[in-house]
């Protein structure tokens, strides 16, 4: 590539970094004068490359916002970065984007590389292998996304349409539930990706309460004139995890474990259990052997995984509710000490 060339495509790859450059700040960059700075502008122009001219006294050039994407000048670390985020988005469910357009976006992306660059990151992308299986993708609609990303940054009311679980209008969270279907207000807080799932937190001003909801069952969503002020307290994503932990399910299940609430959580995270100081806590230690008790609460459909989830606490617990429990309890512990002595589990 003769070096005119090379310093126009260096050009392109410096004012696609963003903002204003002076032409002095190219022409230092370049090598070169800054009048060779500006034939070399005239000749991105003439590839049809959108570059405006800024002036004033921090003037200089910039590209156009709002044009279709310039050819693409990336670094090997850059294009690696960029398809293995679209590999990983899809394998995530964390890609917002409907349909087949993570693999689309790639596509492009790669059309626009060096033959040389293009057959090293095919050859990363062919020998990758995950040690988990895809998650299950509920990504909104970008036409559900920006609205909703747009309110939560202005701070403004947002306006949903939006389908529970069992198909009636209603949002998970705290708050009493909601029946049937329609538009409703919200003063959205933040959005939150979890586990495959986008949610956003906010006041439902038709429940008055706050309230999460997954943005795959919103069906609509514009951003209403006004604003509001985010209240204080925890931030959304403490309000989500919250809030799923929280939902009705089948089973409301209270166990008080001896240990301090850090050491607890970094075993059961917030979206699976709610753990707090137990009222009751008369030794007023801090964990271990002759710490204190913290009360932990958890909402499940069915009730045969706690035995096992609560023996790998590895801390003295009592089960307060349901009756059930304690009997599942008490079934994995006969199991766990036959095993313990040799002893053949009985035929069925």
């Amino acid at each position: 590539m003769s070096r005119p060339v090379s310093r126009v495509l260096t050009l392109l790859e410096l004012l696609q970094s963003g903002g204003v450059r002076t032409v002095a700040e190219l022409a230092d960059r370049l090598g070169v004068g800054e009048r060779t700075v500006r034939r070399y502008v005239d000749h991105l122009v003439d590839l049809d490359v959108p570059v405006e001219s800024v002036r004033g006294r921090y003037g200089g050039y910039r590209l156009a916002p709002g044009h279709r994407m310039p050819p693409l000048m990336l670094t090997d670390d850059e294009a690696l970065a960029v398809l293995l985020g679209l590999v990983a988005g899809r394998r995530t469910g964390i890609t917002a984007a409907a349909g087949t357009a993570g693999e689309t976006a790639a596509a492009k992306v790669r059309r626009v590389l060096p033959e040389r660059l293009r057959d090293r990151l095919d050859a990363v992308l062919d020998s990758l292998t995950f040690t988990t299986a895809p998650t299950g993708s509920a990504a909104p609609d970008a036409a559900v996304l920006l609205p909703v990303a747009d309110a939560v940054r202005h701070h403004r009311p947002l306006a949903i349409r939006y389908t529970g679980g069992s198909g009636a209008g209603s949002g998970s969270g705290s708050g009493s539930g909601r029946s049937g279907s329609g538009e409703r207000t919200v003063y959205p807080y933040g959005l939150v990706a979890h586990a495959g799932r986008w949610y956003v937190t906010g006041r439902d001003l038709s429940v008055g309460a706050d309230r999460t909801f997954r943005l795959d069952r919103i069906h609509g969503a514009r951003v209403l004139p006004g604003t509001f002020e985010p209240p204080p307290g925890p931030g959304p994503a403490e309000r989500v995890l919250t809030a799923l932990a929280t939902a009705p399910y089948r089973h409301e299940v209270t166990v008080r474990v001896r240990g301090t609430a850090e050491e607890i959580r970094a075993r059961l995270p917030r979206s699976v259990a709610v753990v707090a100081a137990a009222d009751d806590d008369g030794d007023g230690g801090e964990g271990g052997e002759g710490g204190g008790w913290c009360r932990v609460e958890i909402r499940a459909e069915r009730l045969d995984w706690l035995p096992g989830l609560l023996a790998s606490l590895d801390r003295p617990f009592v089960v307060e509710r349901p009756d059930e429990l304690r009997g599942l309890v008490a079934d994995l512990a006969g199991r766990l000490m036959d095993a313990a002595r040799g002893t053949a589990p009985p035929r069925d």
